[in-house]
């Protein structure tokens, strides 16, 4: 991140392997090719655009991708607060907030598209530590 808001960028790739909803059949039926296809999209990533705002009250936007399709997102920041880390190093909190519709990012479920929902809210608790 840089030193003010316009030169700061951010980005984050997740495994969708990963999943772990603390029921494996469910984790593996959520990875299977009937929901998330984690072996045509083994990833999710995020880049951001850009960043405006001023006091707590922040938005970033960026680029969400999913697989193949890459679609904007918008995230509403909010900063949790600045304090020192236990290293002496600065520590930050933040909670990101937005939503995406699945079905513009490809995914479909069959026969299950029916009974899930389209938008999908996005809720995020980030802490960064100041590289030492």
């Amino acid at each position: 991140m840089g030193d003010r808001a316009d030169t700061t960028s951010v980005s984050a790739t997740v495994d969708l392997a990963s999943i772990d909803t603390g029921q494996p059949d469910r984790d593996a039926h959520v990875r299977s090719a009937d929901l998330l296809d984690v072996e045509r999209r083994p990833t999710m990533s995020f880049r951001s655009l850009g960043i405006s705002g001023q006091g707590p009250a922040w938005r970033l936007d960026g680029e969400l991708t999913i697989g193949d399709v890459t679609r904007p997102l918008a995230l509403a920041i909010e900063l949790g607060g600045l304090g020192p880390f236990m290293d002496g190093s600065n520590h930050a909190g933040f909670e990101a907030n937005g939503q995406i519709s699945r079905k513009d990012f490809g995914l479909h479920f069959g026969p299950l598209d029916v009974m899930l929902g389209d938008v999908v809210n996005i809720e995020l608790d980030l802490q960064f530590v100041e590289p030492g």
